[in-house]
Order: structure tokens, then sequence, then C-alpha cells
């Protein structure tokens, strides 16, 4: 899988903007859910609460993401441990994707994936304009399934494990929203 993904990177067909620089978050609240966990990451007063699969691959990730103030705009991460850690941050390349729970209908979107200096990730960033009907399948799911586009060479494709989804996205959003509730 490394290999597909230095590969994607090499080939890169569009640069854009650095993003902001890797920052090292805590992390608190830390709970199981089956293959999923809910937290809270917290960097001075920023908050985001994240819905993480870590039980698919030894190597990878996949995050449902909200920040305090937004809880309304959540967002679909996959994270990939490269072997070292990267000297730039900047959007390596943006691919056609393809998204699917269970039997739902295939979901076509892009990915862009991103790197972050000092940080040993490689991102993919999901361009998706109904998040909160993906959520509710995801809730309901068993696996969801990603594919990624690589121009003339094969597609890469991952699934990561829905079981304990809903409970690991209901804790993430109630976490959010009640920390909004104390704000205000």
């Amino acid at each position: 899988m490394r290999a597909l993904i230095v590969t994607a990177m090499t080939a890169a067909s569009i640069v854009a903007a650095s993003v902001a620089s890797a920052a090292t978050f805590n992390t608190d609240g830390v709970d199981s859910h089956d293959h999923w966990q809910s937290l809270t990451l917290t960097l001075g007063g920023e908050r985001h609460y994240r819905a993480v699969e870590t039980h698919s691959y030894s190597d990878a990730t996949l995050s449902l993401n909200t920040s305090q103030g937004v809880c309304d705009l959540p967002w679909l991460e996959m994270r990939v441990t490269l072997e070292q850690q990267q000297g730039e941050s900047r959007a390596v390349n943006l691919v056609p994707a393809r998204l699917r729970i269970d039997e739902q209908p295939v979901i076509n979107t892009m990915a862009e994936f991103i790197t972050e200096r000092g940080d040993d990730g490689f991102y993919a960033h999901f361009y998706l304009s109904d998040m909160q009907t993906l959520m509710a399948d995801m809730r309901q799911g068993e696996q969801l399934f990603l594919g990624f586009d690589q121009e003339e060479r094969e597609p890469w494709y991952m699934t990561f494990s829905l079981q304990g989804a809903d409970a690991a996205i209901t804790r993430m959003l109630t976490q959010c929203e009640d920390a909004e509730a104390t704000v205000n």
C-alpha cells in the first residue's frame, strides 16, 4: 500500500498552496466502541472531536471529525502512516475517489492528498456534499469501501469496518454540541 501512495505522490499533477504546519494536539477522553474510538483533540483553546477507525489497517485510519464552533460541518479524512516525517506541507494531488457503504449507491467524489511538514502521515480529505446522509449510512452500515483512481495504474482500494461507528459518531457529535452549549 505504501508503494501506491508514494507513486501517487510522485506522479502528482496538482500542487496547491501549503496547508498549515503540523501541530501536536493533546488527546483526551478516548473511549472505545468495537472497531472505532471517539476522542477529543485539544491545543490551547482549539478543540476537535473525532470518531476514528484504527482496526482495519495497521498503518491507516479513517476518521470523521468536527470542531467546536462548527459541529454541523464534519469532514471525512483518511490517514496513512509513511516511513518518514514529511519535509513540507502541501497538497500533493486531487484524484477521483469512490465511497460506498455496504450495498448503498456509490458516491463519486474527489479526494485531496495532503502532507504536513513534520508529520509522518499522508492524508486524504474527501469533498462530500451530503455528509449527513453519509454519517447516517455509516452509523447503520458494516463496511465503508474506498477507491482512488491512479491515472493509468489500477485503482487503489481500501475497506474499513463500521462496527462501532454509530456509538463513536454519536459521542463525537454529543461532545462537540455539549462544548458549544457550554460556551454559549
